[in-house]
């Protein structure tokens, strides 16, 4: 008896840890962190302006939001995450462009 209440716990622990590992997406948040930082700075030395870092900010939320709704179901598929990354790649271009055209901070 003891036996089984011990096999039915690991076997808990081994589908809730599995479902976890379906829904960690530590790439992403990493790219979010560098991507808020980039913005920040861009802020800081001038090289975005109020409006420029609001869009990019507002493209940032729009990145988490979809985030949280792809992890909604327990599992952030193959497909999820591409549509993320690619996100994040256009994300960070229209950061590189608007730090790098020739509008400045006033």
């Amino acid at each position: 008896m003891k036996s089984l209440k011990l096999t039915m716990i690991a076997v808990s622990l081994l589908i809730a840890g599995s479902v976890l590992a379906q829904t960690n997406t530590p790439v992403v948040t990493q790219r979010q962190e560098n991507q808020n930082a980039r913005i920040n700075e861009g802020v800081k030395s001038g090289e975005l302006t109020k409006r420029e870092a609001g869009k990019l900010r507002a493209e940032q939320r729009a990145i988490r939001a979809e985030k949280r709704m792809a992890k909604a179901d327990g599992k952030v598929t193959r497909a999820e995450r591409a549509k993320l990354r690619r996100d994040q790649n256009k994300a960070s271009a229209d950061i590189y462009k608007e730090k790098h055209d020739a509008q400045k901070r006033p």
